[in-house]
């Protein structure tokens, strides 16, 4: 962990995953981001009303914001460091001495205050990491596993990042490898953590897993005959949002699921998973299809909508998941 190898920056899918195995491959444990999702086991759907974001319900097609950072250091004895701060001023120091020493650390950080962001793009959303790995004057250099170059911001902008209010503030959320054990039971942790998704899935309680994709299903139907059009417009659009524009979204994060698979199914010789994958990456298709439903009513002038068609699509994506957890169970 002494060695300061080069940083090099790729761009991924999704913020936590690419910023975990950019890490890991910089201090010399080589993982693909669908691998690290994988056995992190990152896969999940959450419908929680009771939890809100801009006014509407906590919609979630990963595991929660530090699951995977947590789920890959469960599964594979990788130890981080990880701190959060009180003093803005402390883990701006901090900060600045592990870039003197070339220390390369992740963050939690929000994408409302990160300037390279279109304006468009920029909403409040606490729970994006990305890489610190260098400081040119007064901008730090910054590997954002979203974006396909380096970008550099300065330290002002950056602290407000990491210290925005509200739900799941990051709290200069700041962590970086320690440890990476010489051997790893690839086989065995891939095993698993296959197991442990499909329980996830099948077997969680309303409002998560299947169970819960199928509870908003019903709770969309039931909207038709009880909210405002422009609620209801609201609503899908925060679906989409949190579907498509957080990260790789539900669609998304099937399909690096289903990449997990494919590349556990080549390492383990199981041609199961790489059926299980096939489908799995059907079903991110439907997601994409439900989400394409709901944006079209979204742009409808129309005060007419009729809400059974995109509850039964998002019914036909949680049945097209149940049969990829049916298959893992059994193989």
């Amino acid at each position: 962990m002494n060695d300061r190898p080069v940083f090099e920056h790729k761009h991924f899918a999704h913020c936590e995953s690419g910023v975990v195995s950019s890490l890991l491959t910089h201090y010399g444990l080589s993982l693909s981001e669908p691998m690290v999702f994988g056995l992190a086991g990152g896969l999940t759907f959450a419908y929680l009303p009771f939890i809100k974001i801009n006014g509407m319900p906590l919609l979630s097609y990963r595991m929660f914001p530090k699951s995977i950072i947590r789920g890959i250091q469960s599964r594979l004895g990788v130890k981080f460091q990880s701190k959060i701060y009180r003093n803005k001023e402390q883990a701006l120091a901090d900060l600045n001495r592990f870039v003197q020493d070339g220390q390369v650390v992740g963050l939690q950080t929000s994408v409302y205050w990160l300037p390279y962001f279109p304006p468009e793009m920029r909403f409040q959303f606490n729970a994006h990491n990305l890489i610190v790995f260098g400081k040119e004057n007064d901008e730090f250099l910054i590997s954002d596993p979203v974006v396909d170059h380096v970008v550099k911001i300065k330290s002002e902008d950056l602290q407000n990042a990491r210290f925005a209010k509200g739900t799941l503030a990051p709290k200069g959320y700041l962590y970086y490898p320690v440890f990476i054990p010489p051997s790893i039971d690839l086989e065995a942790a891939i095993r698993k953590s296959i197991k442990k998704t499909v329980n996830m899935m099948s077997r969680a309680p309303v409002p998560f897993g299947l169970r819960g994709i199928f509870f908003m299903a019903d709770r969309i139907e039931k909207m038709g005959g009880r909210k405002e059009p422009r609620y209801i417009k609201l609503f899908l659009g925060h679906i989409v949002r949190m579907q498509e524009e957080i990260g790789t979204g539900g669609g998304g994060f099937r399909f690096m699921y289903a990449a997990f698979l494919q590349e556990a199914s080549d390492l383990l010789q199981r041609p199961i998973l790489s059926e299980a994958s096939s489908k799995m990456t059907e079903a991110g298709d439907l997601w994409r299809q439900f989400a394409l439903a709901c944006a079209k009513v979204i742009k409808s002038k129309s005060d007419q909508i009729d809400l059974n068609p995109i509850a039964d699509l998002l019914r036909q994506c949680g049945e097209a998941e149940k049969r990829v957890y049916r298959m893992l169970a059994s193989g």
